[in-house]
């Protein structure tokens, strides 16, 4: 009877054995079920809303969730007309707040904001796209080699123009959009030395309305295909619409920026006069910068993307350029190897 009874226990105490160690096995959370990481975005002013920038920066952190099976909730907040560097901190402080961590600040108006956010949030991971002023070791600069960019859309615009006329409309004449300017001119001349270049800026710091006032790219637009241009690029943000108007009534040709202007909705009665747009790719900084975080990558300081990094570009949607492509790719290629140097600040 001993025997049999000690037994039981042994029988007893494996199934209780078996059954413990099966609750433990249950109770492991599983890969799946680890937390996301929450990524702030803080827009410039025109937000996800408005096709270019500032939806580029959502796409590139969207595209990483993609990638990675969902591995990052996105947590957004808008920028307002009437923001100062208090409300902008402000806005810092509230995505963190929220669980945020990488945090994108979408453009250089962050910059002070920035520079005393990071201070109170050591632990916290930054990347401003178009700064690099901000130093800390928490803070990554996005930063896009325009100038590239802006020279093949100029090499195209010259290529294209039958009048050796061409016009360029900057949104605020500040150093970042004197980038697009050199490279557009330099990319011009190098394809046409003797070809006219009409310039213009919509606005001057501290008034950045330059950026949203499709009426005044109108205008300027309107007033450089009067005095012979037949192709005008505008790095302007949404001033680019007014510009497109003016081509499409005037009968001439356009360039857009940042995205491919040419499939905004907002420009579908234009597109036909859109030949080309120069890509910034946001997306690609973005996505490279929560791709560092997430991967313990992370380095403070300037990651820089330009033509050999496919962090700038051109468009060729609707056609209307396949005859000169080789051509735009040989000078991009040249780019690429260093034999071609392009200007960032315009010659006076």
């Amino acid at each position: 009877m001993q025997k049999k009874n000690f037994g039981r226990v042994r029988t007893v105490a494996a199934f209780a054995a078996t059954a413990l160690i099966a609750s433990v096995m249950v109770s492991v959370p599983s890969a799946s079920a680890a937390p996301k990481v929450t990524v702030g975005i803080a827009y410039d002013l025109g937000g996800r809303a408005q096709p270019g920038f500032n939806q580029l920066a959502y796409i590139g952190a969207k595209a990483y969730s993609d990638k990675n099976m969902g591995k990052i909730t996105i947590k957004e907040l808008q920028a307002q007309l009437s923001d100062t560097d208090d409300i902008r901190a402000e806005r810092l402080r509230l995505l963190i707040k929220a669980g945020s961590n990488p945090v994108v600040a979408v453009g250089f108006l962050y910059a002070g904001a920035l520079a005393k956010v990071a201070k109170e949030y050591p632990k916290v991971k930054f990347g401003i796209v178009d700064d690099g002023s901000v130093v800390a070791p928490n803070v990554e600069w996005i930063l896009f080699k325009e100038e590239e960019g802006s020279f093949l859309v100029g090499a195209i615009a010259a290529l294209k123009s039958k009048t050796g006329n061409i016009g360029f409309i900057g949104g605020v004449k500040i150093p970042l959009i004197q980038k697009f300017e050199a490279g557009y001119i330099a990319g011009a001349k190098q394809v046409n030395p003797k070809i006219k270049i009409q310039s213009t800026y919509i606005s001057l710091p501290p008034d950045f309305s330059g950026f949203n006032d499709p009426a005044k790219g109108f205008e300027a637009a309107s007033g450089m295909f009067q005095n012979g241009a037949d192709v005008v690029y505008s790095a302007a943000g949404g001033t680019g619409g007014g510009a497109h108007k003016a081509a499409y009534e005037q009968g001439k040709m356009s360039i857009g920026v940042d995205a491919d202007e040419a499939k905004y909705e907002s420009n579908a009665a234009y597109k036909s006069v859109i030949i080309t747009s120069m890509l910034k790719r946001v997306d690609t900084g973005v996505a490279s910068f929560i791709s560092d975080v997430m991967s313990k990558k992370f380095k403070a300081g300037s990651h820089i993307f330009g033509v050999s990094n496919n962090g700038v570009g051109y468009t060729t949607t609707g056609g209307k350029i396949n005859s000169i492509v080789g051509k735009v790719n040989a000078l991009a290629k040249k780019i690429s190897s260093g034999a071609i140097k392009v200007p960032s600040v315009p010659k006076e």
